[in-house]
């Protein structure tokens, strides 16, 4: 038989998470909305919880957390802050890669740094002319005896202004395309790396995104990850288990809205009456509860398939592309049903819906999960 049914122990995880983003992140949230400064206080508190090193097994030091306990903090999270969610969540992106193909030796040395302070990773993939398409990429990463020299450019690097280390995708065989690319752990003292000015954006704006530049870097062979020419299949490998993440994310930032709306119609009175009592207002909020119902279970399943080895490219497309999809129409309808209180600063609901547009954009625009989906099901998975 199925169980739906939290554990104590889960439950006790989804509820100090709760209380992290109910205490530490929505009073704050406006601000470093406003401000796009790093939030450093947020993050101690995140690390002291053990947040940003989530996923660092214990045999590094780490929680070792499960992808289903990582699911039910990240909705949490994104509940308390559509932006600085971001920037925690992405510290389990940008290790993933080591997860999936470090040596233990380079789990120690790389992991462990995150365990010892509040330190931050940075997945490096996209540039500015390879975004979806990561087969042509250009940044390359060219191999000298025991050195790789790289040079190029990566783009949209979350916390790439704070990243004590990233993990490149890099090409170390151009001739071979998406199969000759490799991925490369870079610490962030290496000479010839320079961070560029973080990107001034529309929602999400507690979170940092930068391009980060590679002039003649100089990394040691023993930093790749796996085996050279693994590169894209680590890249791939780790998008089908951090997706549910992602989607977590949507399911809290929907919920968010949808909770502000629910209050919102209770409460407003027009024509002598609740404006709940009106089925135009009531289908709406009955259509947000069901879609983020829906939301949270496919990212269960996707995580849950994650924790179980059960490979899960298309389920996990599935509920990155539903719930972030979910996150969008549901805090858009959330502004909707406010009105011009909506659409004010004064209501959270319009950083809900600036928040959620970036949802279907990161980690594989949502376009791009419909191809992976179709590619899934035309070969009958």
């Amino acid at each position: 038989m199925l169980d739906f049914t939290l554990t104590p122990e889960q439950q006790a995880i989804k509820d100090q998470a709760h209380d992290f983003a109910i205490n530490v992140m929505r009073p704050v949230a406006r601000h470093y909305d406003d401000t796009g400064e790093w939030a450093t206080p947020v993050y101690q508190k995140a690390w002291d919880l053990g947040y940003l090193q989530a996923l660092v097994p214990k045999f590094c030091g780490g929680p070792g957390k499960t992808q289903v306990e990582e699911a039910l903090v990240c909705e949490e999270l994104a509940w308390g802050c559509g932006g600085l969610y971001t920037s925690i969540m992405a510290n389990g992106l940008a290790i993933t890669p080591i997860l999936i193909a470090g040596s233990d030796d380079q789990k120690k040395k790389w992991l462990g740094k995150l365990v010892e302070a509040p330190v931050f990773a940075a997945f490096s993939l996209s540039e500015p002319n390879a975004g979806s398409d990561a087969g042509a990429m250009t940044c390359r990463a060219e191999r000298k005896g025991d050195k790789y020299i790289i040079n190029g450019t990566k783009c949209y690097c979350t916390n790439g202004g704070y990243a004590d280390f990233y993990t490149l995708f890099a090409s170390t065989d151009p001739t071979k395309g998406a199969r000759g690319t490799s991925c490369i752990v870079v610490p962030r003292d290496t000479p010839g790396l320079k961070v560029g000015k973080a990107l001034d954006k529309m929602g999400q704006r507690a979170s940092n995104q930068v391009e980060v530049h590679y002039e003649n870097a100089e990394v040691p062979v023993e930093n790749v990850l796996g085996k050279e020419g693994m590169g894209f299949i680590i890249a791939m490998k780790t998008l089908d288990q951090t997706r549910a993440a992602v989607a977590a994310g949507g399911v809290g930032v929907a919920r968010a809205a949808y909770e502000i709306a629910l209050d919102y119609a209770k409460n407003r009175i027009q024509f002598g009456q609740p404006i709940f009592s009106n089925q135009g207002i009531s289908f709406m909020l009955a259509d947000m509860a069901k879609k983020i119902e829906a939301s949270r279970l496919l990212t269960w399943q996707a995580a849950w398939m994650t924790d179980n080895n059960i490979k899960n490219s298309k389920q996990s497309a599935i509920a990155k592309t539903f719930a972030t999809d979910t996150a969008m129409e549901v805090s858009t309808d959330a502004v909707q049903i406010l009105g011009g209180n909506g659409y004010s600063r004064d209501y959270l609901v319009e950083k809900c819906m600036r928040d959620a547009k970036l949802l279907q954009i990161y980690e594989g625009t949502n376009q791009i999960q419909r191809l992976v989906i179709a590619k899934e099901i035309q070969q009958g998975n």
